[in-house]
C-alpha cells in the first residue's frame, strides 16, 4: 500500500531551481534512502513532505491521518525539563489512560453490589485495557530505558535539557521521535553526533521498525544495513533503485553506461540517416529525393534520447615528496586529562611506514585530543612521542580551524603556497569544483562541505607522506567520499584516520585501533574484520562494543547458495557484455557498408545488407534486455 506519493514536485529559491520534476512513491513498511550531492535539494524535499515548506508545483499525497515523525520538528525542548521527563512525556496519553484504568478499578470495587453499574464499568474497563495493550502500555518504561541506553544518554536522566550540548540534544530529540512511534519516519542525517555503538543500536531499531522510513544520510554503511530501496536526487529529478546503497551504486553506474550507450547508438543512427539523406539528395533524381524526404520525416518523428548527465565530481590524488623511514611514529606512556578526568594513560602506539590505521571509539574518549598531542597542538601530561626520519605530517581538522574565514578561497590557498602560480592554484581548486568566480567567494560564506573541500585542496598540495585525518568524510557528499577513498587507495604514504564512517574504514584501513577506557587495542584488518574478531572474543552473554546480537546474526548470514548464484550471475553478465561488444562491432561494419553509396549500385545487395543490419539491431536490443534481467537478478 502506497503511503507517500510525490508527482512532479517543483521548488525554486529565487532563480535557483532546486527541484524540477521530483517524483517517488513509498510503500507501507518500506525503508528508502535518499541520496544526492550537497545542495541537490534533499533537505528541501524532506521539509516539503513534512509540511514545513510549500512546493511551487506538483503534488504531495500522504495517507490520510498518518502520523509523521520528522527529526527537525522534535527540537521543541523547553530547557527546563529533565532528559528523562523529555522522553517520558511522549507517553503522557498512556499514563492518563493507565490512571483511568486504575480509577475504573476503584469504582468497580465500590459498585460491587450494583450489577448494572458493574457491567457498565466492566465494559469500559475492557475497552480501556484493549486500548492500553494496543499501544503496548505495559512496556513503555522499558522502551524509554532502551532508548536511553541505545543513544548513550544513561547518566543524563536528571540533567536539564538546557545544559545539553548540540549533539546530546540531537540524540534526545531523535529518541523522542522514535518513542512516539510514527507511521512514517523522515530522518535527515540521523547518525550525526552518534558514536558507533549508538549508530549500531539505531540500525537494529530501524530494522525492526514496523512503519516506513525515508532517510537522508551520508553514512553509506548505515544505508546498506537499513535501506531496501534507494532514491537519487539528480539535476532536480529522482531516480529510484531497488536494493541497499552498495547495490544502488552498482546499478546507477550500469544504468548510466546503458543510457550513454543508447544515446551514442542513437546519435550514430541519426548521423547515418543524415548521411544517407545527403547521398540521396546528391543523386538529385525524383526517386532519390522522395526517398530522402521519407527518411527526413522518419527522422523527425524519432524520439530523441537526452544525453545522460551527472553532477560535477571531484578528481584528485595525494602525492608524496619523499619516503619516510620504516618507523613513522613511536609513542609510549602517553597520558592526558582535563579537570580531574583522565582521557587516556600509559597509551602506546607504534606506526610503521605504509600503515593505514582507523582510530575509533566512543564520543569524548579522547581521539581528537590524541591527534592534537601527536601534532604538538597540545602537550601530553606524561609520555614520549617520537616521529621517524623524513616524516612530513599533513593534518586534516574536522572543524577546519586552520582556514582563515576573512580570506577568499583563492587567497586562503594561495597564501599557503606562494611559490605556485595563480593558474596552478586555480587548477587545484578546480579539481575540487571551485571554478570561475567562485574562487573569490569569502571562506566565511562556505558550507561545511565546501570548507572541507578547501582543506582537502591544501592537504593535496602539501604532498605530505603521513596523513592524520580527523573525520575527513564529515560534510562530504557520497560522491566526494568515494573520490576521497579512491585518492587514499593510491596514496603511497601512511594514514591514521579518526572516523565513524564504517564504509570509509572498510575502504582504506588495514588496521583498526580502538580507544577504550584510556587504552588502545589493535585489530588487523578493516571494520568488518574487526567486527568479526570482536564477536569471537566476546562471551555469549557479554556486551559487545558497538555490536548488537541481531546485527551480529545478520552479519553471519552469508550462505554458500547465495554466493554460488551471484557467481553464476556475474559470469552471465560477463558473457553477455562480450556478446554485445561483438554484435555492436558487426553492426558498425554493416553501418559503414550501408553508408557507402557504392552499396546501392546493386539493389539486391543493398536490401540484403539492410535486412541483415535490422536483424543485428534486434539482436543487440535482445542482448541488452538479457543483460538488464541478469543485472536485476541481484535483487532476487
Amino acid at each position: 500500500m502506497i503511503i507517500l506519493s510525490l508527482q512532479g514536485v517543483r521548488k525554486s529559491f529565487g532563480t535557483h531551481e532546486v527541484l524540477r520534476d521530483a517524483s517517488l512513491t513509498l510503500q507501507d513498511g518500506e525503508r528508502m534512502g535518499l541520496v544526492g550531492v550537497n545542495g541537490s535539494g534533499k533537505s528541501t524535499l524532506m521539509k516539503i513532505i513534512a509540511g514545513q515548506e510549500q512546493a511551487d508545483g506538483g503534488t504531495v499525497s500522504l495517507q490520510k491521518g498518518m502520523r509523521i515523525g520528522y527529526l527537525a520538528q522534535q527540537g521543541d525542548l523547553s530547557g527546563e525539563e529533565t532528559v528523562l521527563r523529555a522522553l517520558e512525556s511522549v507517553f503522557d496519553p498512556l499514563v492518563a489512560l493507565e490512571q483511568e484504568m486504575r480509577d475504573t478499578e476503584v469504582r468497580m470495587a465500590e459498585a460491587s453490589g450494583d450489577e448494572a453499574e458493574l457491567r457498565r464499568l466492566g465494559g469500559k474497563y475492557d475497552s480501556l485495557t484493549r486500548a492500553f495493550e494496543a499501544e503496548e502500555g505495559y512496556g513503555w518504561r522499558s522502551r524509554v530505558q532502551g532508548v536511553l541506553a541505545g543513544l548513550n544518554l544513561r547518566g543524563y536522566e536528571d540533567q536539564k535539557t538546557s545544559v545539553l550540548s548540540g549533539g546530546e540534544r540531537t540524540r534526545l530529540c531523535l529518541g523522542r521521535m522514535l518513542l512516539s512511534n510514527p507511521e512514517l519516519l523522515l530522518l535527515d542525517e540521523p547518525t550525526n553526533h552518534l558514536d558507533l555503538k549508538s549508530i549500531t543500536w539505531l540500525e537494529e531499531y530501524l530494522q525492526n521498525y514496523r512503519g516506513s522510513v525515508l532517510v537522508v544520510s551520508h553514512d553509506r554503511y548505515f544505508m546498506d544495513h537499513v535501506c531496501g530501496k534507494m532514491a537519487e536526487l539528480l539535476m532536480g529529478s529522482i531516480e529510484t533503485y531497488s536494493g541497499n546503497y552498495t547495490e544502488y551504486l552498482e546499478k546507477r553506474t550500469a544504468v548510466y553506461e546503458i543510457r550513454m550507450k543508447a544515446w551514442k547508438t542513437q546519435q550514430k543512427e541519426i548521423a547515418r540517416e543524415e548521411a544517407i539523406i545527403a547521398t540521396y539528395r546528391r543523386f538529385n533524381r525524383e526517386k532519390s529525393i522522395r526517398a530522402a524526404e521519407s527518411r527526413e520525416k522518419r527522422l523527425e518523428k524519432m524520439e530523441r534520447l537526452e544525453k545522460p548527465q551527472e553532477e560535477g565530481t571531484i578528481r584528485f590524488r595525494f602525492e608524496t615528496r619523499r619516503r619516510t623511514g620504516d618507523d613513522v611514529l613511536i609513542a609510549e606512556g602517553l597520558k592526558k586529562g582535563y579537570q580531574g578526568r583522565t582521557l587516556f594513560e600509559d597509551l602506546k602506539l607504534h606506526v610503521r611506514a605504509g600503515d593505514r590505521i582507523a582510530l575509533i571509539g566512543d564520543n569524548g574518549c579522547g581521539k581528537t585530543t590524541l591527534f592534537r598531542c601527536l601534532t604538538a597542538q597540545e602537550k601530553p601530561d606524561a609520555g614520549m612521542i617520537r616521529w621517524g626520519a623524513g616524516v612530513d605530517i599533513g593534518y586534516y581538522d574536522q572543524h577546519q580551524a586552520g582556514l582563515d574565514e576573512r580570506k577568499t578561497i583563492l587567497d586562503e590557498v594561495w597564501d599557503k603556497f606562494r611559490k605556485m602560480e595563480q593558474y596552478e592554484i586555480r587548477g587545484a581548486l578546480g579539481q575540487f569544483l571551485f571554478t570561475g568566480e567562485e574562487v573569490f567567494s569569502p571562506v566565511s560564506t562556505l558550507s561545511g562541505g565546501e570548507k572541507g573541500r578547501v582543506a582537502l585542496t591544501e592537504l593535496m598540495l602539501r604532498k605530505d607522506n603521513v596523513l592524520l585525518l580527523d573525520e575527513p568524510t564529515n560534510h562530504l557528499d557520497m560522491d566526494s567520499r568515494e573520490v576521497l577513498e579512491e585518492a587514499l587507495e593510491g596514496f603511497e604514504g601512511t594514514i591514521i584516520a579518526i572516523s565513524h564512517d564504517r564504509y570509509f574504514i572498510n575502504r582504506f584501513a588495514t588496521k583498526v585501533c580502538v580507544l577504550e577506557e584510556g587504552r588502545l587495542k589493535e585489530y588487523l584488518g578493516n571494520y568488518d574484520e574487526y567486527f568479526r574478531k570482536v564477536s569471537r572474543e566476546q562471551a555469549p552473554d557479554g556486551e559487545m562494543a558497538g555490536v548488537t546480537r541481531t546485527a551480529l546474526e545478520k552479519e553471519k548470514r552469508k550462505s554458500r547458495e547465495e554466493q554460488r548464484k551471484e557467481k553464476e550471475r556475474l559470469e552471465r553478465l560477463k558473457a553477455l557484455e562480450k556478446e554485445i561488444a561483438e554484435a555492436e562491432d558487426a553492426a558498425r561494419k554493416l553501418e559503414e557498408r550501408l553508408a557507402d553509396p557504392e552499396t546501392y549500385r546493386d539493389p539486391e545487395e543493398g536490401a540484403r545488407l539492410t535486412r541483415e543490419y535490422n536483424r543485428q539491431k534486434e539482436r543487440i536490443d535482445g542482448l541488452y534486455e538479457a543483460w538488464a534481467e541478469a543485472e536485476d537478478g541481484a535483487q532476487a
